[in-house]
């Protein structure tokens, strides 16, 4: 199954006329996930729909800098 999603994402990647060697199922899964995050800056539900179970891996996933997981713990409130 996986490898016929990877052929049908290669399909669309040529049909649009970009170098499917330089996308794929995985960069459409981070691309995902950048943008619900730059979108909704809520690390949790991101690690939770890639289902990381440390954020750590998640925030090393999405290569967010320290300083902007700091400034986005500060402005959570429990």
């Amino acid at each position: 199954m996986t490898r016929q999603y990877a052929r049908i994402v290669d399909g669309w990647i040529e049909f649009i006329g970009l170098d499917s060697t330089a996308y794929g199922t995985h960069t459409m899964r981070r691309t995902k996930a950048t943008l619900i995050y730059r979108r909704t800056k809520i690390l949790r539900a991101v690690q939770l729909l890639l289902g990381h179970t440390r954020l750590e891996s998640t925030v090393c996933y999405l290569g967010i800098e320290v300083d902007d997981a700091l400034e986005i713990a500060e402005q959570t409130e429990v």
